[in-house]
């Protein structure tokens, strides 16, 4: 991914080994899964996931500490708990999507049912991709670390302008950016 490489024994430089601080394993994925999937209460979490009490109490109790969930009381029983994806939880979903993905394409033959759909069309979603600041879909051969002065020089010294940033319901024309791949 070019020249330069990131620092692999410092932990706090990278993203990444702070997600799996958090994140970094099967019952806290178990349990977003489950919050995604409308599930708010320790019993259902309990019951629908199988798994023991101390260690849900345990995730539930780190996810909130992390901010990913937020317990909230019951709006018709204040003394029971609802547990509430957070922004910051919601911001995991396409993590999320892209590990279901992946466990699918390389698991052992799953069939996927139910079928993760988009709501307008009701077709299966495509694959999760690694975007550019355009939008055009990029590969491992398309990445490059840089430092952060050097943002936006281009390999030749010419300097990039970002693009139009895309936002939730944009729609990407993606065989243009083929054609225009193909043709450059």
């Amino acid at each position: 991914m070019g020249d330069i490489r990131e620092p692999l024994r410092e932990l706090t430089e990278c993203g990444l080994p702070q997600a799996l601080e958090v994140m970094g394993e099967r019952w806290s994925f178990m349990i977003l899964r489950a919050s995604f999937n409308g599930l708010h209460h320790f019993e259902e979490f309990l019951s629908e996931l199988g798994i023991a009490r101390n260690i849900l109490s345990n995730r539930l109790a780190k996810l909130v500490e992390h901010g990913i969930l937020r317990r909230d009381p019951c709006p018709d029983d204040r003394r029971k708990i609802e547990y509430r994806l957070t922004e910051k939880g919601f911001d995991l979903l396409p993590a999320m999507v892209a590990l279901r993905q992946w466990g699918q394409k390389y698991g052992a033959e799953v069939i996927e049912n139910p079928v993760l759909v988009d709501e307008r069309d009701r077709l299966p979603i495509g694959p999760t991709s690694i975007l550019s600041h355009d939008g055009r879909i990029l590969g491992p051969q398309d990445l490059h670390l840089v430092e952060r002065a050097n943002l936006g020089i281009r390999a030749d010294g010419s300097k990039a302008t970002e693009g139009e940033v895309l936002g939730m319901g944009s729609v990407v024309d993606l065989e243009a950016l083929r054609k225009a791949r193909d043709a450059a």
